[in-house]
């Protein structure tokens, strides 16, 4: 995603949807749910369903999320735009992971 980030809102509403799109065969590799929880002013809960055919994307919480993912909606910004190492960020504390930490490394493909 090498252009600009606006919002959280759209990198979920936006920019994942278009690469689940463009990139089908990244659904079945990654087959599983992810939880996303964003603090801040632009914050807010999303899920991402790569179970479904052709991926789904949703606000809210998902019961079936076999991946948290929780961090500031800045710091969340900074990743998705390059700006921010994830291996950096988790070691720093800045992203909080619960769940298959196989499935968080398998994130950089999703959102990057």
């Amino acid at each position: 995603m090498a252009e600009a980030v606006q919002s959280v809102k759209d990198v979920f509403e936006i920019q994942i949807p278009a690469r689940l799109q463009a990139k089908p065969d990244l659904i079945a590799k990654i087959n599983a749910v992810y939880q996303f929880n964003i603090a801040g002013a632009e914050g807010g809960a999303w899920w991402v369903d790569c179970t479904r055919p052709g991926g789904a994307v949703s606000g809210g919480t998902s019961a079936v999320a076999r991946c948290t993912v929780s961090m500031a909606d800045a710091d969340f910004l900074k990743l998705v735009s390059g700006k921010l190492n994830a291996q950096m960020a988790f070691m720093t504390g800045k992203i909080k992971i619960q769940g298959d930490m196989g499935l968080a490394m398998k994130l950089q493909q999703l959102l990057g």
